[in-house]
């Protein structure tokens, strides 16, 4: 243990048992700072005293740790249920950040007498059911309207105790008239008539719906050999509004009856958890949630996080769950699944693609709220993406633009906090370099670039990219070395064909997903800097087949044709102007032999 370690942290630390527990970090004021579980209380708690922490956070919080608190508990799972408790209730400032999930729409059966059920947005521990919550509030919404007109259900908020009701206190309303209620208020339905329906109400909701239509299949022929053909009716349109719901479910599989999926995104410091509900082969529930990273969580110890807040919310019998990784985490009666193949892992793959849509509609919300945390954020990612020593604030990206080595020119484009700066824009007309050449072409303008920002004292880069593979970044390397840069700004090189990612001194590329926002970053400054380039190109091609038709005028030299192109652009702007605005720029001799050349050509 290191030296630096309190003595009086030393003997918390000789005190932990070896159980299962939870612990808590309080600083010398005695502020909760952090709340945390383990298998075994021991060693977990003397790993954040026994080494160096990659994470300056976790690092900081050490640091303060004045008293260590535990709790020993029978189970891993007793002590994640007592960690998720501690940290809602305390919200300590470095655990992880659950997202409150009270802007989503839940259906509650309230705890009462003849039920009501309800929309609502607001989960009160009272005893009442609750069922969602819902990511598709028009969803949640024709349920509810498809069981009230399925059930006769109560809609007012009387207090309908036996005894009030045996009394006479209540008169049947509206609704009853309205056949939308059957006045339990009035005693015209029994408690138990309508309970009945509160049960087929919740294996609705819980996604039992197969065992709900051949109950009312039993029922509805009951009533058919009894001659009671109206209330047959009644179950038959419930029966059809039944199997129009469970049409409308999305359907995985028909072989895969009860389980749960999970599926974790991580980003730089956040992570998002996608829950499936699929019951009976559909999915009858999702739900995607926002966790924000403190320390240095690993992704198994976050799902297990959102699991257990997950299915605390939204009970579940499912003995399989089904994760892309093994959680920090186990529950009693479950096991879990790691699919590879099949309809598991289609399953999987679905969850999946909900966090990730999830994710980029966070996105889009914060880069049009806060456009600056955007882009450091995406800063963030490429500094891990790409290893580097610090945020990539000043990113410089280089090409060079040439047909056979004709008119060789080459471009700088600048982006700063992930965004084209382009009043720092550059290009450059090759000077030193004869045919096409690539390699001494990009040693040339890195000199250029470099020696007059060094000359200036203006800021470097923190991140160069070369447009091209290994020849191109090895004489990036060369120049940096030579001017005495290399050390201070971190070079790559992107090749087309693949986008491989270069790095000097190593011959194994890099190999981003197609969907990483570094990749779109680099190659946004890709683009942009062939585009500024090709631009550049062009311009100077065709200034030299203007100067040359110019300069086949006699009497008109490259100096003359130089005033021309400065002031008229093209040769259709030389052609159309008079002898007087000609005049005023290259004197009335040569305006007249200028104007007399193109009057004769046309």
């Amino acid at each position: 243990m290191p030296a630096e370690v309190k003595k009086h942290i030393k003997q918390l630390l000789a005190a932990l048992p070896d159980n299962p527990g939870v612990y808590q970090f309080f600083d010398k004021v005695g502020t909760l700072l952090y709340v945390g579980k383990a298998k075994n209380l021991k060693k977990r708690v003397n790993q954040y005293f026994s080494k160096e922490h990659d994470s300056a956070r976790t690092t900081v919080l050490v640091r303060k740790i004045e008293t260590i608190k535990h709790l020993v508990v029978e189970s891993e799972e007793d002590a994640l249920l007592l960690e998720n408790n501690l940290i809602k209730k305390n919200r300590p400032r470095y655990n992880i950040l659950l997202k409150d999930d009270k802007t989503f729409p839940w259906i509650v059966i309230k705890n009462e007498g003849f039920p009501r059920i309800f929309f609502t947005r607001n989960y009160i521990k009272d005893g009442s059911q609750y069922f969602g919550p819902y990511a598709n509030i028009k969803l949640a919404r024709f349920l509810l309207d498809m069981l009230h007109t399925m059930y006769q259900l109560r809609t007012c908020k009387l207090n309908l105790e036996p005894a009030a009701i045996a009394k006479g206190k209540f008169q049947s309303c509206l609704q009853y008239h309205l056949k939308n209620c059957l006045a339990p208020c009035e005693g015209k339905q029994s408690e138990d008539d309508y309970m009945r329906n509160i049960q087929d109400i919740k294996n609705i909701l819980r996604g039992n719906i197969s065992e709900v239509i051949a109950l009312l299949k039993i029922r509805m022929q009951a009533h058919v050999e009894l001659l009671q053909f109206e209330q047959a009716g009644v179950i038959k349109k419930q029966l059809e509004q039944l199997e129009s719901y469970k049409s409308r479910s999305t359907i995985v599989s028909q072989t895969i009856s009860n389980v749960d999926v999970f599926s974790i995104l991580m980003d730089m410091d956040v992570a998002y958890v996608n829950f499936l509900k699929v019951q009976n082969g559909a999915v009858i529930q999702m739900h995607t949630m926002e966790i924000k990273k403190q320390l240095e969580e690993t992704p198994e110890e976050l799902l297990a996080m959102a699991m257990i807040e997950i299915r605390q919310k939204i009970p579940s019998t499912a003995h399989e769950i089904i994760v892309p990784i093994i959680p920090d985490f186990t529950f009693s009666n479950t096991h879990y699944v790691v699919p590879q193949k099949g309809d598991k892992k289609a399953l999987l793959d679905l969850s999946e693609r909900n966090a990730k849509q999830f994710q980029l509609e966070k996105l889009k919300n914060l880069k049009n709220v806060d456009p600056e945390r955007h882009s450091k954020r995406i800063l963030e990612t490429m500094k891990a993406d790409l290893h580097l020593r610090e945020l990539p604030v000043h990113i410089e990206c280089f090409d060079n633009s040439n047909i056979g080595g004709s008119f060789p020119v080459a471009a700088c484009v600048v982006f700063k906090n992930a965004k084209p700066s382009k009043a720092d824009y550059r290009h450059f007309n090759i000077r030193t370099v004869e045919g096409p050449n690539d390699f001494a072409s990009m040693e040339e303008i890195l000199t250029r670039r470099y020696s007059r920002l060094l000359a200036e004292h203006a800021p470097l880069p923190q991140l160069v990219i070369v447009d091209g593979g290994k020849g191109q970044l090895s004489s990036a390397v060369k120049i940096f070395k030579q001017l005495g840069i290399f050390e201070k700004v971190q070079l790559i090189g992107i090749a087309k064909r693949l986008e491989e990612i270069f790095f000097p001194n190593d011959p194994v590329p890099l190999y981003l997903s197609k969907t990483s926002e570094t990749l779109k970053v680099i190659q946004n400054l890709r683009n942009e800097a062939h585009r500024f380039g090709i631009t550049h190109h062009r311009n100077q091609r065709s200034k030299f087949f203007i100067s040359s038709e110019l300069t086949s005028i006699e009497g008109i030299g490259e100096k003359t044709a130089e005033l021309l192109l400065k002031k008229f652009k093209t040769i259709g702007g030389i052609q159309s102007a008079s002898i007087e605005e000609l005049a005023t720029v290259i004197g009335q001799k040569k305006a007249e032999v200028v104007k007399h050349y193109f009057t004769i050509e046309t």
